[in-house]
């Protein structure tokens, strides 16, 4: 067998096995086996650029980044459903549509996500759109094809087909993401639907592989080869062409059997995985669809009947106060536990300060409570008829309630701790310290990181450093070669890089690309020290707030102390430019556009490592825009500074490659 055979026989047993894990929950081999033929597969392609395919399963995993989303007009609209509210609004449709012909109706779930087409020609997934107006949508297809239940290939070539379905984020994948959005010190987000939304829309499509989306097909748009007489019937031929069709879809004749599966899916919802916000009613029978007709982009023959949203009264006997790892002050609403959407509630989140005094929430009210997307209790609004007589509003603390150092108000709504070495911020602090995208420290997780903590072993950054294999070995859950696989860990992230270490620091504002600049600039930690805003502000995409927060960081005597702990523990604080060449020596580039070959990312680690600079903004002292297909407004904006463009054939040859 040649190599080339090999890579398709690897994609069409990898593509088998998705189908049987992300579609069906049937899996065939163990994830280790999976992983062993998808890394196989990942480094014949590598070695063999010549056999890439755009709908190979290692493209699943992301990493184009694109400027902005190209507009798609739909070939099919999109449009949106009608709302009903009861019953008797159930049994209206029900008979209008029995009137109009309709002898049965498909009864399904609505799944509360953001709708998406899925096209397909000759049995390739080429586009998918999110649903925009109902007439144009966002080109949202690398980031679609990070989610494993979407077919890349379908099980039959069908010239052309085009499905809608609901892209959601399942409650499981939800609560992790807030739960490391906390730990890292940003904004949580409100509900699975907002969070499904938020990952699709990422213009580093790497970044929605790792927020584990998945989806629900539930109709077919168009289809040229085949044709189906009901909505129920298409919908099972969808799933045996390897889509995840929606659940429990049940076909209905009367108005009575309608209301029973919504009840019956009514039941079900609090333990599902996923969110739903009602029960979509659908005539089923297809060439019934055009001659019911629709309203201004809403069909006729379908109806969303939405669940009433369950809220109960409770008393709020206590507000506390959380302190994230930024320092934000966050407070919580401690309730008289209830009973809602299946779970007990015992706490609420209040947000911040500007929220309770909005709503006047005050200790000791009565208030009614509901969960915002099933998942996070919220308080809702204040019985005032049952406030007590002696009750005042609430004040924010001005002390941090675990250091005691004075809080500050540093924008419209956050109450912050500005001390670094609160107690509050340090295990929150020590976890971003040592994860992957900063200092790498592999098994230096959550739990380990807490056992340290809780036997005194670390109470800052520098102290991991100073850790031996005998101080961990006797923890709990720490064996002798743990111990030592720990320490040579922590021992090989001293050498992680000047650009990890900054955004290991936590500085507010500061991500990973900023500390790489922050790195590339200054080329030394102790250069930062002396830094001023305005020269800061010189920095390509540094902004006044950006330069105000690294200045106020490198202003405290904490951090002096812990910058010299750390340099003292042999950790790299200098910058090092990995270079193999000097070619681009004093060049800037800036990247738009598709390449045909390279990812922006291999690009810009070339245009590195040969001396040169990688920036994402043009100017008159760019050097040269290397302009891909659908380059965007940089390359316009090039041609009128008259900067020289290139495509990736001169880049190439300009590197070396091609010589």
């Amino acid at each position: 067998m040649n190599v080339k055979e090999r890579i398709e026989l690897l994609r069409s047993q990898l593509n088998h096995h998705a189908i049987k894990y992300y579609v069906y929950d049937q899996p065939e081999i163990s994830d280790f086996e999976y992983d062993a033929m998808f890394d196989e597969l990942k480094k014949l392609e590598e070695e063999h650029p010549e056999y890439d395919s755009p709908t190979s399963p290692t493209k699943r995993v992301g990493g184009m980044v694109l400027e902005k989303f190209e507009k798609v007009t739909h070939r099919n609209r999109m449009g949106s459903l009608d709302d009903i509210f009861d019953f008797d609004a159930v049994r209206d449709f029900v008979n209008d549509m029995r009137s109009k012909g309709a002898e049965s109706f498909s009864v399904e779930p609505k799944i509360d996500g953001l709708s998406v087409c899925l096209h397909y020609e000759n049995g390739v997934f080429t586009q998918g759109a999110t649903r925009g107006d109902g007439l144009v949508g966002e080109n949202v297809t690398e980031n679609l094809k990070t989610i494993g239940s979407i077919p890349l290939h379908l099980t039959s070539p069908l010239p052309l087909l085009e499905v809608r379905g609901e892209v959601y984020m399942p409650k499981k994948s939800f609560e992790a993401l807030n739960e490391e959005r906390e730990l890292t010190g940003e904004a949580l987000f409100a509900n699975p639907r907002n969070a499904a939304a938020g990952s699709l829309r990422q213009l580093d499509s790497s970044i929605t592989a790792k927020r584990r989306l998945d989806i629900f097909v539930f109709n077919v748009q168009e289809i040229d080869g085949v044709d189906y007489a009901t909505h129920t019937a298409s919908l099972e031929a969808m799933s045996a062409l390897g889509f995840r069709v929606i659940p429990f879809i049940k076909e209905a004749h009367t108005a009575d059997e309608v209301i029973d599966h919504i009840n019956a899916i009514g039941e079900k919802r609090a333990g599902l995985p996923y969110d739903i916000d009602g029960v979509v009613i659908k005539v089923n029978r297809l060439s019934l669809r055009p001659l019911i007709g629709e309203n201004s982009g809403r069909p006729k023959w379908a109806v969303a009947y939405k669940f009433p949203p369950e809220a109960k009264l409770t008393k709020l006997t206590d507000i506390t106060v959380q302190v994230g790892r930024t320092g934000v002050l966050t407070p919580l609403a401690v309730l008289e536990p209830v009973r809602l959407a299946g779970t007990t509630v015992r706490a609420a989140t209040l947000h911040n300060i500007d929220f309770i005094k909005l709503k006047d929430i005050r200790i000791g009210d009565t208030v009614e409570v509901s969960k915002a997307g099933d998942i996070i209790p919220e308080v809702r609004r204040v019985e005032l008829s049952k406030r007590p007589a002696d009750s005042v509003p609430y004040e924010m603390p001005l002390f941090c309630p675990s250091c005691g150092e004075p809080v500050v108000r540093d924008d419209e709504a956050a109450v912050r701790c500005t001390n670094s070495s609160c107690p509050a911020q340090l295990q929150r602090n020590l976890i971003h310290f040592a994860s992957r995208d900063a200092m790498n420290i592999e098994g230096l997780g959550p739990a380990i990181i807490a056992l340290l903590i809780e036997n005194g072993l670390i109470n800052d950054p520098a102290d991991i450093y100073k850790l031996r294999a005998e101080d961990v070995s006797g923890l709990d859950r720490m064996g002798e070669k743990s111990a030592e696989n720990l320490i040579a860990a922590i021992e090989n992230s001293k050498k992680a890089g000047l650009d990890r270490l900054i955004y290991a620091l936590g500085i507010r504002n500061i991500g990973s690309k900023a500390a790489s600049s922050l790195a590339s600039e200054y080329g030394d930690i102790e250069a930062l020290f002396t830094a001023t805003e305005e020269d800061l502000c010189g920095i390509q995409d540094f902004g006044e707030i950006m330069a105000e927060c690294v200045v106020n960081y490198f202003s405290h005597p904490q951090t002096r102390r812990l910058i010299d702990e750390l340099k003292a523990a042999g950790v790299v604080t200098k910058y090092e430019r990995k270079t193999v060449g000097d070619k681009f020596a004093g060049l800037t580039f800036v990247l738009t556009g598709t390449l045909p070959t390279m990812t922006r990312d291999q690009a810009e680690a070339m245009i590195v490592s040969l001396g040169g600079k990688a920036s994402s903004s043009v100017s008159k002292n760019t050097s040269y825009v290397l302009a891909g297909e659908k380059a965007g407004s940089k390359l316009t904006k090039a041609q009128s500074l008259g900067v020289p463009v290139i495509d990736e054939e001169e880049f190439l040859r300009m590197c070396g490659k091609n010589d």
